[in-house]
Order: structure tokens, then sequence, then C-alpha cells
């Protein structure tokens, strides 16, 4: 099979379809088998990923590496504690990684976004730095409150309210924080 990129429902897919598994499966079972099952299918996910493109975004491989490792710890010791805490540490990570490039002039942001944006600019031309550096420290502080938000969801409402708010929440979050960025990025954009 040769490489190719995945169609929008086809990554749809595979990014929700083990997020739905998890909240059915707590629903059903509880939040340790929805745990075994959430490990399960992002590693078949995954698999798939790889077998239909020869190819798996890093960020992809880092949230299944740390799904892998926060899910075993938890099925080990029995304790949802590892598995909740997974999203703030993946959280602080992103931000951690966003806020340490930046202050050794290297945006991250921009490797991976930046393929996709200069397409979309004014004759292949991409952001100005400075536009890289605001989205920069807009992604890294967002990854701060989501990593916090986490914990006051954790901490405060029961496990039910905290798997819809992993399943669901985290992804709402990121589409409502990704488009209140596009006025910004519009100024860049091409007609």
């Amino acid at each position: 099979m040769s490489d190719r990129k995945l169609s929008q429902p086809q990554r749809l897919a595979l990014d929700l379809g083990p997020l739905l598994a998890f909240f059915a499966a707590n629903w059903k079972f509880g939040l340790l088998w929805a745990t075994g099952v959430l490990m399960i299918t992002t590693f078949i996910a995954l698999a798939i990923t790889y077998w239909l493109t020869h190819k798996v975004a890093r960020f992809t491989l880092a949230s299944a590496l740390f799904i892998g490792l926060f899910g075993a710890l938890t099925l080990y010791f029995q304790d949802p504690w590892y598995l909740k805490m997974k999203v703030t540490l993946i959280e602080f990570t992103f931000a951690g990684v966003l806020f340490i490039g930046m202050a050794f002039k290297r945006l991250f942001i921009k490797d991976l976004m930046g393929e996709v944006i200069n397409e979309l600019t004014e004759g292949g031309a991409g952001l100005p730095d400075a536009a890289w550096r605001t989205l920069t420290l807009r992604w890294g502080l967002f990854f701060v409150a989501m990593g916090v938000l986490n914990l006051i969801i954790w901490h405060f409402f029961p496990d039910s309210v905290w798997v819809a708010f992993k399943a669901f929440g985290l992804m709402i979050c990121f589409m409502i924080f990704a488009a209140a960025n596009a006025p910004f990025l519009a100024r860049y954009l091409k007609d």
C-alpha cells in the first residue's frame, strides 16, 4: 500500500473512536475497564493510521505512549489516579515544551503547523516569527489552563463528569480555542 493522507472522516474516526469507546466502557463497566478499552483502541487506531499512511504524527505517538504508560499504571495499581493525572501531565508537558522552546528561540508550533499555514498564506510566505511567538504563547497558556481545568474537574466532580470531560470536553475546548485564534491567523492568510 502506498503512502497517502487520511480523509477527514477517517481521521475523525481514528481520533474519536478510542474516546467514544472509553466513554461507553466507563458507562457500562466502570473506569478501570474503560482504561483497558482506551489503551487497546488507541493502539488499534495507531496501527490503522500507520497501515494506511505509513507514518504516525509525533503528537499522536506521544499521546499513545502516555496512554499506554499511565493506563498500565492505572491497571497495575487498580487506581484511576494515574489515568486522571495523565491528562494534566500531557497538557503541562506540551506547555513546557512550547515555553522552553521559546526561551531557546525555537518555535515548535511553527514546526507542527508551519507547512499547513504556509500553504494558506499569500505566496506561501508563512507567518512572521512574531506571529509564531504569539501563537506559541497562546497555545502554551491554553495547555496550562487545560491541565489546571483537568485537576479541578478530577478533584471536585464525580468520575462520570471527568470521563465526559476527557472524552469530549477537552476536544471541545481545543476546537473553541483554535477557532478563537482564527481572526489572528486571518490577517496573514490569502483571501
